[in-house]
């Protein structure tokens, strides 16, 4: 693949299709869903109808109730050749204190890696519950405060940081945006608790 072409399918109607897959697969119903994950209904069904406005909270929660990884939600899986992914052309999930930009999803042997190109805004920090896999970040500007398990670490330009991302973590810019890749490396088919889900339908 050349580049991402101007009509490939938005995170808005990647989410629903795969929502929509991922509950069926489940058995879940929307009512059963909403109260596992803490969303509303009526929000679930926006979002599965395509016309909700997902947040970085709302599909980490999908992503745990329903034990899939978070591109499995997210991604069209654009595959071989040469693959090049323009800021314009890519959406912006936001949370509480973070910009995400989806970039790619490689799949190697067991392995998977998801590629963010990540903002921390610095107007609120950005938690976690936790989720699969192990978080990989590098910091390109500014200072970035990362909070894992009750432990502190203050980061820099060129500084990486990698922790279990199961474990309950946080973002911060204390001193104005930080701009950074995120890097998240999990096992195909990795629970949160540890054990394989079952496969999607394709």
């Amino acid at each position: 693949m050349d580049a991402l072409p101007n009509d490939s399918p938005s995170i808005r109607d990647m989410l629903a299709e795969n929502l929509r897959a991922a509950r069926a697969a489940r058995g879940l119903s929307l009512s059963e869903l909403s109260r596992r994950s803490g969303i509303g209904k009526a929000t679930l069904s926006q979002l599965e109808g395509g016309t909700g406005n997902p947040t970085i909270e709302t599909v980490f929660s999908l992503s745990r109730v329903l034990e899939v990884a978070i591109s499995d939600l997210l991604d069209h899986r654009p595959r071989g050749g040469l693959t090049v992914v323009r800021a314009a052309e890519v959406e912006v999930l936001r949370g509480e204190g973070v910009d995400l930009r989806p970039l790619r999803r490689i799949e190697a042997d067991n392995s998977v890696f998801e590629v963010y190109d990540q903002l921390v805004r610095g107007d609120a920090p950005q938690h976690s519950q936790g989720h699969v896999g192990v978080e990989h970040t590098i910091v390109q500007t500014g200072a970035l405060r990362v909070e894992v398990a009750g432990r502190t670490v203050d980061l820099g330009p060129g500084d990486y940081v990698a922790f279990d991302a199961r474990e309950p973590h946080s973002y911060t810019a204390p001193d104005g945006p930080v701009q950074s890749v995120l890097l998240l490396q999990y096992r195909a088919g990795e629970r949160l608790d540890g054990r394989p889900h079952p496969v999607l339908p394709d």
